[in-house]
């Protein structure tokens, strides 16, 4: 059969479920997750290929108000995601944790909508959490709303925690496939560097274990990554890494009391390094304060975050 791919990119403001819509879709976890704004910083890419069918995803930072030049930087990769893409999916919630006035639309989704139709980019209508709705009716409302500020290719509710409705995501984003070689191995799930992939999981734990603004200002740099085998022939990986957050304070509480708010962060993301490669793993974690990195180009350029 003729192959055929499309590359899709994923957009919506934070905390609508983008990074947990591509995993349910990829059928592995790819892009950490959490219930806290901001939590994607670049674009993640996930491969997902059926049969001759390969779709392309490309995840992107939740759209929002920047504060700061990492923000900035957030929501340049938004729009260098729409940029040489076949279509995008733009996600949103069908319960909005925040009020609005009666027929009105969050400010970062109607840019986003404006920003597709400036762009002739086709889209489809993604409306996540549909299993937190106990008012069905109300996503006749919510998709009457939306299309009525954008021409959809397709509305699709979806469950991103239920896995709910995404076989129809896939089947009406495989309409957006053009005849071509598949850009990607069909075993591939993600482009996503292995030390990249690391990093992330580690800020994952800082981002569900600590509390307001601390886990926002860290950053994860690995300074050591090595794979070898033990003595007894058994493989593992070697991981040094550290953790770089703006004040002493902020780093007081990383580490916590004798060391145990680190040590928990640590054996939580080493299990999930250990279920991603299938082998053990030795992570070792430092704590450095850089303060205002946020603000400092030539860091976030050195994390990779722009």
């Amino acid at each position: 059969m003729e192959q055929k791919s499309a590359f899709i990119t994923i957009i919506g403001r934070p905390n609508v479920g983008k990074s947990s819509l591509m995993n349910r879709i990829l059928g592995q976890k790819i892009a950490i997750v959490s219930n806290k704004p901001q939590t994607t910083r670049t674009r993640i890419m996930g491969i997902h290929t059926l049969a001759e069918t390969q779709l392309v995803f490309i995840d992107t930072p939740g759209f929002h108000k920047p504060k700061n030049e990492l923000d900035r930087s957030m929501n340049k990769a938004v729009g260098d995601g729409m940029s040489d893409v076949d279509a995008a999916v733009l996600v949103i919630e069908a319960v909005t944790p925040f009020k609005l006035g009666e027929g009105e639309i969050p400010p970062a989704e109607a840019e986003l909508m404006r920003e597709l139709k400036k762009r002739n980019l086709k889209a489809v209508l993604a409306i996540n959490k549909t299993d937190m709705l106990t008012q069905k009716e109300k996503l006749l409302k919510i998709i009457s709303l939306y299309c009525g500020h954008f021409d959809f290719d397709a509305v699709v509710p979806v469950s991103a925690k239920t896995g709910d409705g995404t076989d129809s995501l896939i089947s009406e984003l495989k309409k957006f496939a053009k005849p071509s070689p598949h850009y990607f191995g069909d075993d591939d799930i993600t482009d996503q560097p292995e030390k990249v992939m690391v990093a992330e999981m580690i800020r994952e734990k800082l981002l569900r274990l600590l509390d307001k603004e601390v886990p926002h200002g860290t950053a994860v740099d690995i300074e050591r990554f090595v794979e070898r085998d033990t003595v007894s022939g058994e493989p593992i990986i070697e991981i040094e890494a550290t953790i770089i957050c703006e004040k002493d304070s902020h780093k007081r509480i990383i580490i916590g009391k004798n060391g145990t708010m680190l040590k928990k962060a640590g054996t939580l993301a080493r299990r999930d390094i250990e279920n991603f490669f299938g082998i053990k793993a030795n992570l070792k974690l430092w704590v450095k304060v850089k303060e205002d990195w946020r603000n400092r180009q030539g860091l976030i350029h050195t994390l990779g975050l722009d």
